[in-house]
């Protein structure tokens, strides 16, 4: 922490100050979840917009997660030095710049400098997200952390619901699918003088989020946001910890990295991944807006159980292992199932329901392993807290997997990359987290 600031032990917060802390930290995951959850409409609406391949529209969430990978350790020395309160307004201010940046891209209409708006927006998050996570992990008793994150996440996939309705009310029109229909058919300066309309539409959205994100961190760095010490040990985690010098000497901190890689990963896919399958299928853009709206909602259905479930009546740990278990035999109803259903006013394919139970499935298992894969680090909390936000690259690579496999085999068939996903899930829940030395030895909790 910084040297000026005084910090303070969690035990040591009054009852106010901890719902304030909770309170300011659910605000950010709100945030994280606006920002985040809108590029399941950039993508397609990038794809027509600078005319691009599947693979080429999921460079969307890759350049925006990637900087994850390559933050998040950064992140947690920035905020060793300067503080969470200081650290996060640097976040926002970041991400503010990354706004700004869509203002020269839009006027291009030139992708690669979208790419980099929403890598420097990612780059802000990376910050927050590595000071947010281990502050409501370990703000109250670690036995109902994830009933903690799981009403931070009713926040942050509260605002995934809004944010690709809000960004189609405010940039998408009723005559675009028609237009979009004709886009073959014009000529060459027809249709590059509605590609360029169609796109410069998200200069003034994309302007109000940076000034917001400016005020946002000077807010932020003025709140009674407490700092707190996380890096405190009880005695029998310092004796515990007494040999190790590294943060690798973890496995279970390590292996929980992959689970977060993993999980994330099928979570975006599941998002990011249901418009162009409804579109597949026939659906207009515009109707086919609502589905990652349905998916999010499926996910807070899944908060709302783990908040009145957890701890009294289902141990945590049992609620990672029954959920990873789901999202195995959703998608192979992904896969497996067809037949044409009507349901909330849609004609499709039922498969796609699959998807969006996957919403559900995947709502508890960030939650679960976040307290397992923290545990008994002691003063190594902050640093393992960056080593699990790296694991959001997953964000960024699965769905250019997906994207490859779809353009080669299918939408549809491309969900198999979810099998392998959610098998090392199970293997987490159910035998990895329990790990404490890499040798064969004394080797389980």
């Amino acid at each position: 922490m910084a040297s000026k600031t005084q910090t303070v032990e969690v035990g040591a917060l009054t009852q106010r100050q901890t719902y304030i802390s909770i309170g300011i930290i659910g605000g950010l995951f709100f945030i994280f979840g606006f920002v985040s959850w809108v590029n399941a409409i950039l993508i397609p609406y990038f794809k027509v917009a600078c005319e691009l391949n599947n693979f080429q529209s999921y460079l969307v969430a890759f350049a925006f997660y990637i900087s994850y990978f390559v933050f998040s350790v950064p992140a947690s020395y920035l905020l060793k030095a300067v503080g969470f309160k200081k650290g996060m307004s640097v976040g926002f201010w970041v991400m503010a710049v990354g706004a700004f940046v869509f203002i020269p891209a839009a006027m291009g209409r030139t992708y690669e400098i979208f790419l980099l708006g929403l890598f420097l927006i990612g780059a802000g998050l990376a910050v927050l997200q590595t000071a947010a996570n281990p502050y409501i992990t370990i703000l109250g008793p670690k036995e109902s952390a994830a009933q903690r994150i799981s009403i931070m996440g009713i926040l942050n996939k509260g605002a995934g619901i809004l944010a690709p309705l809000v960004f189609a009310a405010v940039v998408l029109r009723v005559t675009d699918d028609e237009m979009i229909s004709q886009l073959p058919l014009m000529s060459l300066e027809d249709k590059n003088g509605y590609l360029d309309e169609l796109i410069s539409r998200v200069i003034f959205p994309y302007t109000m989020v940076g000034f917001s994100l400016l005020l946002l961190g000077m807010l932020v760095r003025l709140s009674p946001l407490p700092e707190i010490n996380t890096e405190q040990e009880t005695a029998e985690v310092a004796q515990s910890n007494a040999n190790k010098t590294h943060i690798f000497q973890f496995p279970h901190l390590i292996l929980g990295a992959v689970a977060i890689f993993l999980h994330v990963g099928t979570q975006v896919i599941a998002i990011d991944t249901i418009m162009s399958y409804a579109m597949s299928m026939g659906i207009s853009m515009l109707d086919a807006k609502v589905f990652p709206s349905y998916t999010l909602a499926g996910m807070i259905a899944g908060y709302i159980f783990g908040i009145v479930t957890i701890p009294k009546f289902i141990k945590q740990v049992n609620i990672l292992r029954a959920f990873t278990t789901m999202g195995l035999l959703f998608t192979f109803g992904i896969i497996y199932l067809s037949g044409e259903v009507t349901l909330l006013g849609m004609q499709v394919d039922v498969s796609i329901w699959f998807v969006v139970l996957l919403g559900f499935a995947n709502s508890l298992v960030w939650a679960g392993i976040w307290p397992l894969a923290l545990d008994g680090l002691g003063k190594f909390t902050k640093l393992g807290a960056s080593i699990l936000i790296m694991g959001l690259c997953g964000n960024a690579i699965l769905p250019m997997v997906y994207g490859y496999f779809a353009d080669s085999i299918g939408l549809r068939e491309a969900y198999w990359v979810l099998v392998p996903c959610y098998l090392y899930l199970m293997y987490y829940a159910f035998y990895g987290h329990r790990l404490r030395y890499w040798h064969s030895g004394k080797r389980r909790v």
